[in-house]
């Protein structure tokens, strides 16, 4: 069936469509129908079914007879580990945590907290949470204490599962200590903490709070599933509000199970027993969603990998693991590929491997600037398949659906829409906008299942974020346009878009044109504040490996290819040669913070922030251009 048919028969009827394709899920009570409408704009799926997350992760592939199927695939160059987990042994551990759990009193509807390292222990836990009914909240591990206790206060967890310590290439990260300040500062006091203990560092336990992994589980019972309602939380997960106020974005149990699983042949186009590999970070969605849950629910083999892209311990860490386990969807960040074509410009690594087992590169999290999906397609001798979504929506809102039918790959636009979605283009005012004509992107309601239903404990929050400034739209907060033939192309963020003399500017096309510059790794443009013109584009540029022309000359190509390419109307003229940029530990561009240091504006320091020293290494390169001007 083509792309334009499947879409199509979801458009004429949304309801039997996804009730088409939650028979893909064992229910315990198959809902009565899928969308539940009662009370727009605030929309619920599947909510009158039964069901259980873990048993549809775990326990029914071990019932049909697949037990010896490996579910995780451990990777850990940071320790020099690897381990093979089967769904058997996964449906142990699983129910032996869960039973500890449920023999310390948690049952349906308490928050979990899971502050974790990348090991196969964080899936356990997430998945032993969902078996019992309890809310999962994951902290990205080695978040600060401060970020962790607004976590704490907000969830109101009963308990918090953690590791002893992360490990990075460089350092070993003390968890411990971070918990212990945070849960000291929140008013919410978990009643109990169960810690995994890792040899590269033990941590100290606070006697009748905390509990070692293994010990709370000796004399637990295992625990059965329980059956959940359809709208029942599976999980909350916390993304950066602008007032600095966490937003807990709330999953939804059916809805999750359904599109996730739709999603792994159709987009990913892989199939059960096939290895999947999200290079991500279970703090994140990607990590939920496409570590965790979606490739255990298809029944393919998930990569739990504990390393870098580059360092550990060379820029060809990424294809050894591909060419070891035989992975045969690839998914992680542009930026990880933009770390790796630095080090390795000419993929000398690359070639060093065997990756005929690789069917696809998919990139998401931020915009794959055409460069890059050049390099690694060029590199690879795969598709290289860029597509968007975000935190709130769970799961691809735009790609190609390489499990339906390949469309041709226009580079810069992550293709076009899935089904569930709705897509439209308006300008400030709310009206629909032409094809090319860049404006805000937003999503006709009702958005799909897997997506957010609502903030958690902040319904209020939820309408003014996202319903409010256009009417029967989930606004996205990313501007772009739709092109002729339906493809998207996403611009900016909203607040990415500049205005330079009353011309309204995309510094995400500014980036473009600075990305193909042969010596430039990666760029980032903001804007600036400037008296006559209202905002100026400002790039900055981190060089490739090896690259020791004169920093001037390659100044003055940037602004002469940003005046051929876009215009004098740009007005771009300062460009920074900088070491490296400053990103979240996700790898996204802190653009708005660096905005804050050029307009001299006070700033909160972002927690997710990689290495806090980069945000004096920026302002002391502004400071050469005379920012801030104040």
């Amino acid at each position: 069936m083509a792309y334009r048919d499947v879409y199509g028969a979801w458009q004429s009827d949304p309801d039997g469509w996804w009730m088409e394709q939650a028979d893909a899920i064992d229910w315990v009570r198959k809902p009565s129908k899928a969308l539940f409408d009662d009370h727009p704009p605030m929309y619920e799926w599947f909510s009158d079914g039964l069901v259980n997350t873990c048993y549809n992760a775990v326990d029914r592939h071990v019932e049909a007879g697949r037990g010896q199927q490996a579910a995780i695939i451990y990777d850990s160059p940071v320790t020099d580990t690897k381990a093979t987990i089967t769904y058997a042994e996964l449906q142990q551990k699983v129910a032996r945590l869960a039973g500890a759990l449920a023999s310390r009193g948690v049952t349906k509807g308490d928050r979990i907290i899971v502050y974790m390292p990348m090991v196969p222990e964080a899936l356990v836990a997430m998945l032993a949470c969902t078996r019992i009914g309890a809310i999962h909240s994951v902290v990205f591990g080695g978040f600060a204490s401060h970020e962790l206790a607004t976590r704490i206060d907000d969830a109101r967890p009963k308990a918090v599962i953690a590791g002893s310590c992360g490990i990075e290439p460089a350092r070993t990260v003390a968890y411990k200590p971070l918990l212990d300040a945070a849960i000291d500062e929140a008013h919410h006091k978990p009643e109990f903490c169960i810690i995994f203990q890792r040899e590269q560092l033990t941590a100290d336990l606070v006697p009748g709070r905390d509990v070692d992994w293994h010990e709370a589980q000796d004399k637990a019972p295992p625990a059965d599933c329980v059956a959940v309602e359809g709208n029942h939380p599976v999980y909350v997960l916390y993304t950066s509000g602008t007032t600095g106020q966490p937003k807990g974005v709330v999953r939804a149990t059916g809805g999750h199970l359904v599109a996730l699983y739709w999603t792994m042949k159709n987009v990913y186009d892989v199939d059960p027993g096939d290895v999947f590999w999200a290079a991500s970070d279970v703090g994140w969605v990607v990590g939920h969603s496409y570590i965790c849950y979606a490739p255990l629910l298809h029944g393919n083999t998930t990569v739990v990998f504990e390393g870098k892209p580059v360092g550990t311990p060379d820029p060809g860490t990424f294809w050894r693991v591909i060419e070891e386990h035989n992975v045969r969807s690839f998914f992680t960040a542009p930026t990880a590929f933009r770390a790796i074509k630095r080090e390795d410009p000419e993929g000398e690594y690359i070639r060093k491997h065997d990756l005929s087992c690789l069917r696809a590169l998919y990139l998401a999290g931020e915009r794959a600037d055409p460069d890059t999906v050049n390099w690694a397609a060029e590199k690879l001798g795969v598709p290289v398949i860029d597509h968007w979504w975000q935190t709130e929506t769970g799961w691809p809102v735009v790609t190609n659906p390489m499990g339906i039918e390949k469309l041709p790959v226009k580079i810069g636009s992550p293709t076009v829409p899935l089904p569930g979605y709705d897509l439209r283009i308006l300008d400030h005012d709310g009206n629909e906008l032409e094809p090319g004509h860049l404006g805000s992107i937003v999503i006709k309601l009702p958005l799909p299942p897997g997506t957010l239903p609502t903030l958690w404990n902040a319904e209020d929050r939820f309408r003014k974020s996202y319903l409010d400034h256009f009417p029967g739209y989930y606004e996205t907060g990313d501007a772009g346009y739709i092109d002729e033939d339906g493809y998207l192309w996403i611009m900016a963020r909203t607040d990415d878009v500049i205005n330079v003399a009353g011309h309204r500017l995309s510094t995400g096309a500014m980036e473009e044109v600075l990305a193909d510059h042969p010596d430039v790794a990666e760029c980032a443009v903001i804007g600036v504040a400037d008296e006559l013109k209202g905002q100026l584009p400002m790039g900055f540029i981190c060089l490739t490996k090896g690259v020791d022309r004169s920093h001037d000359e390659i100044v003055t190509e940037c602004a002469a290819m940003v005046r051929d390419r876009i215009g004098p109307v740009a007005a771009y003229r300062m460009t920074l040669v900088v070491d490296r940029l400053p990103k979240t530990r996700s790898g996204k561009i802190l653009r708005r913070t660096m905005i804050s240091i050029a307009d001299g504006v006070e700033f909160k320091l972002p927690a997710t922030i990689d290495d806090p020293a980069i945000i004096d290494e920026i302002a002391d390169r502004l400071k050469t251009l005379g920012y801030p001007r104040a």
